[in-house]
Order: C-alpha cells, then structure tokens, then sequence
C-alpha cells in the first residue's frame, strides 16, 4: 500500500519537477522505505533511505562561535562620488557602476537559536562582489573593540560566552566571567560604554550604523598611501528601543529583527545605507591624540569630517537561508587592487582567525568555490584537489612559472595587488605600545557625548548588569575604573548598587586628555523625524468606528508607516459601519513592543470588554512606559483610564490626526521619570 503523498500530489493538479536522488535517479515512492515484505524488516540496499537520512544526519554545520545568529541579504553597492585620486581599485573609483553584494547582521554572544534583539553588539558584515574580486567589509554597528590585540580575542570569548559550567547565561553578558574579564582589561572600557548604551539594543537592523572599525590603506597609481576608516550610514537615521521592550521582544517574536528585514524587504521598502570615510594621512595621524592603530579608539567626525561616496541597497532576500546565510564566508583578508591593511595588531590577527574559521566551519580550502562565496568575476590559479572540489582543471601544469600550457594563469605586476611599502623599525618582541596606554579618555568622550537620557539609560544598564554579578570583587572594581571615566556615572552606578562608599579608583597607566565632546557619537540627538520604516499598531474591537480607522490608517501610511490591525481575534472585527476588518495579529501575541507608536480605537462596549483583558491593559502600559505616542477615541480614554495612566503630550485625541502622526514619528523620552527609576 503506498502513502497518500503521492495522491494528494495528483490532486492538486500541478505540473512539479520529478524527485530525483541526488546522482538524478527518478523517485518513484518517497512514503515508504524497501522492506522485505509488507511487515518485514527494512532492507539495507535501499539506497534511497540511505541517501535521504545520510544526507539529514549532516545537514547541520558547526555554527559560527561568535555572529552565530545572523540575518542577510542580497543586493548592491552603487559609487556616487571617486576616490580616484585615492586608489586605484575600481569599486571606489567607478562612479554609477553597481557592484552586486551580499550583507549579514548578526548578534554576538548569543547560539543560532538564540533571539535576535539582546543587549550585545551587532555585526555588520559586507561581502562586495567588485569586478577586480570580493572584497570583505567585516565589521559592527560600533567603531571601537574591547581588545587591542587579537592575542586576547579567546579570552574575551570564553568569557562573555556560557560559562562553561553551567551552560548559562545565553547571548548576556550580565554574568561573573564577562565582567571578571572587563574589570581585569581597562583597555575595554570604551567599549563598555557603547556596549551599555542604547547602540546595543536597536529598533531595527535597517536602523544601526555599520563601521570596518580598523584603519585600512588606500593606495593610489603612484603608490602613495591614504589611511582610511569606513562608514554605514542608514538612511532611516539610527532608533533604539528602551530596555523593558528589547526584553518583551524577546519573548513576543524572538525573530523580530529578521522579520523586520524580512518584511521590509519583499514588501519593497529596501534598506539603504550611505557609505563614508574618513581620509587621513600619515602625518595627521601622528598628530592624533590617540593611536589610529588601536582598535578600542575612534577618530571623533569633528576631527576629520566624514566623506560620503556612494550608498548600499538591500533589495533581495535569500533564495535559501542555509545555502546563502548561513554559508557565506566573511574574511577581513579579502581585499582588491588598491586596498591594503595597517598595523592594528587586532586587525593583523583577524586576518589569520577568520579564514582559519571558514575552514573548520565549512570543512574544506574550496570554501570559495560555494555559490554565495564565489567571486562574480574570473578566478584562476594553480590550487588543486581537496575536499568538495567543485571544479574540473584542465591540463598537465599545476605549477608557476611553467611552459608547457600557453593558457595556465600567470601573475600581472601591472594590474595585481600591491601591498604598500612602509617602511618598519624596532625591535622585534612581544610589546605594546606605549601610545595605546590611554584606556579612559575615550571612554569619558562617548559618556560625556551623550545627552542625559542616553547617560540615564547608560547608568541603569550598568547597574543591571553588575547586580547579576555575585562577586563583589568584581563590582567594586567595575565601579572604580567608572571613576576615571566620569565621577557622576560611578557615583549613580555605586548609588544603584547600594554601595555604603565608593570603590577606589585603579591606576591609570595614562594621563588622561581632555576631548570636545562629540554630538555624532549620539543616537537621540541623530534620530530622524520620520515614521519611515516604522510600525504603526490600531488595536481594535467589534463597533469600533470604521472612520476613525481609516483616517489613521490612511495617514499613518502616508507618512511611510507600515499598519498593522490588532483585535481580539485574529479573524478580526466588525465595524461599526458593519462591515468586517480582518486583524493582522492577535491581541495576546501581538504586543504593542512590535509598533513604534499606537492607535487606540474601540466603542463603550469593545472598552468595557477590553478593561478585564490583561493583554489589553499591558498593550497601553507597555506603548507609554516605551515612551511612545499613542492616538484615543473615547472608548480608547476608557481603556487608558483602566490601565491607571495619566496622559501627557504624547497622548493625543484620535481625530487629532496629523498631530498624532508628528508625535508618533519620535518617542517622548521626557516622560520616562514618570514610568520608570533609571540610576
């Protein structure tokens, strides 16, 4: 008796391709397995099943130890202003030319299955396939990096990682061994401070800075040599959630920034980042109040401005998430003509680790030979053999120089790679420079840079991740190193702690400079004023006033908002003109932690209903204490009225529109005093 598969196939009346095994046998019954008779064993010749469970059993490849969780896309990087003058490699010289590229986010600390919006940095990987080869822009959404020499990277790991014996926390670093690390390596306190600020808990991956965070070379015709560091800019401006909802994401779509790409991109909305540099030379370097070469520095804009050359679009979701996603390859190693490297010691190390990564992960040297690493341009070279060799070469030679095969590849001093001739002094040994000692001035900077929400927001994320610390030890010394940082900051710390005095500070091992403070290193004082890109949520109920819906819907939209019907089913609800308004979520799962700012509008009766519903009273606290705008009808007041609020400007009459609208495009941080204790 066969399975009922291959019926319901015929049913359906559609034309599919045959199934074949993986050699292109034609299946004739993938329902059962070759038994020896109806009830019999399985027997060991069915090739079929074998192929089939063999090839599941290994479907699964080591995850990335680090960025295991990623999200990406497909799509191209277009030059708008040359560099010419600059380099020589034609993706930042050609101006219009359309590069094809494909672009992966990623958390940090957290597994694959791990949710997508924790506190921790996002990686910001792009693989650009130029016509002179691939070119691997592999960074974050922060310039600056816990370490300055990549000898230290395990460490780090192994320490923001699980601890290994308990097998928790998972994607937090609000436990002993991380900030035992940190407490140990001041040279981390910069990134403790972006790592603590609201960078790390962002609205949107359509909505973070992406940074290559090392100094690089380019290297123009002559040979001269510009330092250069590189940008993202997104185009919808830079949003961050607040604590509480980045946590009530987690468990209202642990997918919530894939879908957010998702849905952004299929629905035609591309995300867009502009791209810029920063251009210095050698002898503007060694004026710097800093090492360039120190990946726990940045180069403040004020210093040397931001150069914008072109722009990246993201306009094609992945075919298949394992063939694309999880098997691109990402190297800081894969440069072009033109570009070179500096002597940032965690860069030097970076180089080695992330193609020594590719070959355990992907299990073989011919990892560039898989679709979504292969470049769009030719390759050849004498490289043979090994595991899943895709290719055939021709030919008796496999060696350079020969001349027994007129079309073997032989290298082009004209039109080749480079590497730019510095010249190198001193003597060899396993030393730091003494121009890397300054580990808080930056620190101090960024702090101190920030307006007083984001230093609030700053203080209590700090004092939330040390309370989940059980050594005191730890603490005091955390504590410490914040002196150096900004006197206030360590007292609101130390005060959120319940510290009867204040720890000591640490040595520094170096004066400290005084920096002007930064305004671009904010994210408040740099949002847009926009509701493009955004999410706005109507929560409705059976007679609700089919008028007002359409208003704010009509609006919403035309402001550049998505809008998303909320009711208590998800069939959704009959209007008071009678007519039936499908929902696109469900009261229960679909919070208000998944808009950027609520509409509000329900009859006495569907009021009356919602105040003994939980989820309901939850949707309006959670869209005030998130510091958004929310739009009320009378029957909306009623329902704001149960959930015990006090309105404010961000709570507007729902026939209010276009004022709504206005407020809905920015969050009102002034009324978190009134919802919530930051240190």
């Amino acid at each position: 008796m066969r399975g009922t598969g291959d019926e319901l196939h015929q049913q359906a009346g559609n034309s599919h391709p045959q199934l074949t095994t993986n050699q292109g046998a034609v299946l004739s019954d993938n329902q059962n397995s070759l038994k020896a008779a109806v009830r019999g064993p399985v027997l060991l010749e069915d090739f079929i099943l074998r192929e089939k469970i063999t090839h599941f059993d290994h479907e699964r490849i080591p995850e990335r130890i680090v960025h295991a969780r990623g999200s990406a896309a497909h799509g191209y990087f277009e030059l708008t202003s040359s560099l010419s003058s600059y380099t020589t490699a034609k993706v930042l010289t050609e101006v219009g030319v359309r590069t094809p590229l494909f672009t992966r986010f990623s958390t940090v600390a957290g597994g694959a299955g791990s949710v997508d919006t924790p506190r921790d940095v996002r990686g910001f990987a792009v693989k650009l396939y130029t016509k002179e080869g691939n070119w691997d822009l592999v960074g974050n959404n922060i310039p600056v990096f816990f370490i300055q020499d990549a000898i230290k990277f395990p460490d780090l790991i192994h320490a923001v990682k699980m601890e290994p014996d308990r097998g928790f926390p998972q994607a937090a670093t609000a436990h002993d061994t991380f900030w035992d690390f940190i407490s140990l390596t001041p040279e981390s306190m910069h990134m403790i401070m972006w790592a603590m600020s609201d960078r790390t808990i962002p609205r949107s991956l359509r909505m973070i800075e992406g940074f290559g965070i090392h100094s690089f070379r380019l290297v123009n015709a002559k040979g001269n040599s510009t330092f250069v560091k590189f940008h993202w800019r997104p185009k919808l401006g830079l949003q961050s959630t607040v604590w509480d909802e980045a946590v009530k994401l987690a468990g209202a779509d642990p997918d919530f920034h894939r879908r957010d790409l998702f849905e952004a991109i299929t629905s035609g909305n591309f995300p867009e980042w502009e791209l810029g540099v920063q251009l210095f030379t050698e002898e503007q370097a060694d004026r710097f109040p800093f090492d360039h070469l120190d990946a726990t520095k940045l180069i403040p804009e004020e210093l040397v401005p931001l150069k914008i050359i072109g722009r990246m679009v993201l306009d094609r979701w992945p075919d298949n998430f394992f063939a694309e996603t999880e098997q691109v390859a990402f190297c800081p190693s894969h440069l072009v003509p033109g570009i070179d490297f500096s002597n940032d010691p965690l860069l030097q190390g970076r180089l080695f680790s992330y193609l020594d990564t590719q070959l355990s992960r992907l299990g073989s040297p011919n990892f560039h030979q898989l679709p979504i690493n292969a470049p769009k341009c030719p390759f050849a070279n004498q490289q043979r053999d090994g595991h899943m060799q895709h290719q055939v070469p021709k030919g008796r030679v496999a060696y350079e120089p020969s001349s027994l095969q007129g079309d073997s590849p032989r290298e082009d001093a004209r039109a080749g790679f480079h590497s730019f001739a510095a010249e190198e002094t001193g003597a060899r040994g396993r030393v730091r420079a003494e121009s890397f000692a300054d580990h808080y001035s930056q620190a101090r900077l960024f702090y101190t840079s920030q307006t007083a929400f984001e230093q609030a927001h700053m203080a209590s994320a700090l004092v939330f991740e040390l309370s989940k610390v059980d050594t005191l030890a730890i603490r005091e010394l955390i504590v410490g190193h914040l002196r150096h940082i900004d006197e206030d900051l360590a007292n609101r710390v130390a005060d959120g702690l319940g510290f009867e005095q204040k720890p000591e500070a640490p040595p520094a091992s170096a004066p400290l400079v005084k920096m002007k403070v930064s305004p671009a290193l904010q994210i408040i004082g740099k949002m847009k004023s926009t509701l493009e890109g955004r999410a706005v949520g109507i929560l409705i109920n059976d007679g609700s006033d089919a008028k007002a819906i359409n208003r704010l819907a009509k609006a919403a939209r035309s402001a550049g908002a998505t809008v998303k019907i909320v009711a208590p089913k998800v069939g959704g609800a009959t209007l008071s003109d009678g007519t039936k308004l499908p929902a696109d979520g469900q009261l229960a799962g679909t919070p208000s932690v998944n808009f950027d700012a609520v509409a509000i509008v329900l009859s006495a009766e569907g009021a009356a209903q919602l105040s003994g519903e939980a989820a309901a009273i939850q949707f309006v606290q959670d869209a005030f204490g998130h510091l958004k705008a929310l739009a009320l009808d009378d029957g909306g007041r009623s329902l704001f009225d149960a959930a015990g609020l006090k309105a404010d400007e961000g709570v507007f009459a729902a026939k209010a529109v276009d004022d709504f609208i206005e407020g809905a495009k920015g969050r009102y941080f002034e009324r978190e005093a009134a919802v919530r204790i930051l240190a």
